[in-house]
C-alpha cells in the first residue's frame, strides 16, 4: 500500500509527534521514509539590506535542517526503517505537495498543532497540505495537554 512515506519536519513539537507516527507506520508496514525540510525564508520581497545576508541565512537554515532531519533518521534507524532526507526552499505547503508528486510518494505523514477555535478558522501548513495534496495525508494533531 505505502512503500514511500514523506515526513515533512521542521523540528517543532507538533512536527516531531507527526514524524514519530510516520516512522512507526513505516516500520509496521515495511515502508521507507523521506524526511523533508523546507527552508522558508522570511519576508518576501525583502529589503536590499536583508538580501545581502540571504546566503548566510540560507546556510543557517540548511544547517538547522540537517540537524533536525538527522533526528528523524535516528528514530527511523532504531526501528530499522530506511530513511533519506531532502531539502526544498519556498512555501512549505506548496513544496511538500510538489515534492510528494514529483517523487511519487505514497503518503504524507505530518504533525499538526493544537489550534483551538481560531486555528480552525485560519488553518496552517498541515491544513493546506491536506486540502491540496494529490496523495493521502495522515495528520497527527497535538492535544491541549501536549502543549
Amino acid at each position: 500500500m505505502y512503500d514511500q512515506i514523506l515526513i515533512p519536519y521542521d523540528g517543532s513539537d507538533e512536527a516531531r509527534k507527526g514524524a514519530e507516527h510516520g516512522v512507526e507506520l513505516a516500520a509496521a508496514i515495511g515502508a521507507s521514509v523521506t524526511a523533508l525540510y523546507v527552508i522558508d525564508l522570511p519576508g518576501a520581497p525583502r529589503a536590499l539590506a536583508l538580501r545581502d545576508d540571504e546566503e548566510e541565512m540560507r546556510e543557517q537554515y540548511r544547517e538547522y535542517g540537517e540537524d533536525v532531519l538527522d533526528e528523524i533518521c535516528d528514530v527511523a534507524s532504531e526501528l530499522d526503517v530506511d530513511c533519506s532526507t531532502a531539502f526544498r526552499t519556498g512555501s512549505p505547503a506548496e513544496e511538500i505537495t510538489d515534492y510528494a508528486d514529483e517523487e511519487d510518494m505514497d503518503a504524507i505523514v505530518m504533525g499538526s498543532a493544537y489550534r483551538g477555535t481560531i486555528g480552525t478558522i485560519l488553518g496552517g501548513t498541515a491544513d493546506r497540505v491536506v486540502r491540496t495534496s494529490r496523495v493521502p495525508v495522515i495528520t497527527q494533531r497535538m492535544k491541549m495537554e501536549d502543549i
